[in-house]
């Protein structure tokens, strides 16, 4: 039976750490870190994640200001609010809360995020850095996977890791952060033949296409760590992820739960994240 990949108690190490940096720059004088969450339209989920967000952040010390727009908020209206952040210097790390009311403006409105508050790494320039090596900060959801691998000493380099999904906000990048770490790296997708056949040669697997139960046990290498990206709903209505956890938990040696997973360190990397920008700003080395 494979061990749990325990994301919540990594991911209060990590908030931990920033909490306790947090208050070494307040205690000499410095100012409060800060960053600005931009919640357009009603979706139910993006309200969760921004409140669980928002509480993040008033447990390690960071302040958080959320702008609520509704739902038929202009681009021009969203650019402007993402202007006059850009130029508000008490504030560290931007973040557009996915998705829009209309996703055609997402695009510009990400873009429009200066590379040093974009603390989602979403702006081409954060991923042309990440391509080549030397980032500003980590995309979230990828720093807290090898995170999640280092707290528990499995080694990247050497060896074979597949990534399956390829979408820009984890597949990609986290292909190219295991790639740093001198992992062999094979990036699935839909259109890929005999998935099993990649998947099987994998020691570091990592699913993220957001399909309930499209790893199964027979298509992961005996020892091999497991990380699932997904977060999907059973037909039981249950909270799941891309790896059906049982079958997979009798072959993997390591795993992770969803949820308490992934999930945690997300949101702890999006904290340490900002706490690089307020560096960046206080010219902290």
């Amino acid at each position: 039976m494979a061990a749990v990949l325990d994301g919540k108690a990594t991911a209060v190490k990590v908030k931990n750490s920033v909490a306790s940096k947090v208050a070494d720059y307040i205690a000499h004088g410095g100012r409060v870190p800060s960053l600005a969450v931009i919640l357009a339209g009603e979706n139910p989920a993006s309200q969760v994640y921004v409140r669980n967000k928002k509480k993040d952040c008033e447990e390690v010390g960071i302040f958080s200001s959320v702008y609520v727009l509704p739902s038929d908020t202009s681009k021009k209206e969203l650019l402007d609010l993402v202007s006059f952040l850009n130029s508000d210097p008490e504030t560290d790390g931007i973040l557009c809360q996915l998705p829009l009311p209309r996703r055609e403006d997402e695009n510009e409105v990400l873009e429009a995020i200066l590379p040093d508050k974009d603390v989602d790494c979403f702006h081409p320039y954060s991923a042309g850095r990440l391509f080549q090596g030397n980032p500003l900060m980590l995309p979230c959801t990828p720093a807290g996977i090898i995170r999640l691998l280092d707290e528990y000493g499995i080694q990247i380099e050497g060896k074979r890791c597949c990534v399956v999904g390829r979408s820009n906000i984890v597949g990609k990048p986290a292909a190219m952060l295991l790639l740093s770490r001198s992992g062999t790296v094979t990036v699935c997708h839909s259109r890929t033949p005999d998935l099993a056949s990649h998947t099987r040669s994998a020691d570091i697997l990592v699913c993220a296409v957001g399909k309930a139960g499209i790893i199964t046990g027979d298509m992961v290498k005996p020892g091999a760590a497991v990380i699932d990206v997904g977060m999907n709903r059973g037909a039981d209505g249950k909270l799941c992820g891309d790896c059906d956890f049982d079958s997979c938990s009798g072959v993997a040696e390591w795993i992770t739960p969803v949820p308490g997973g992934v999930g945690p360190m997300t949101r702890a990397m999006l904290l340490e994240n900002t706490l690089t920008a307020y560096r960046i700003h206080e010219g902290i080395v």
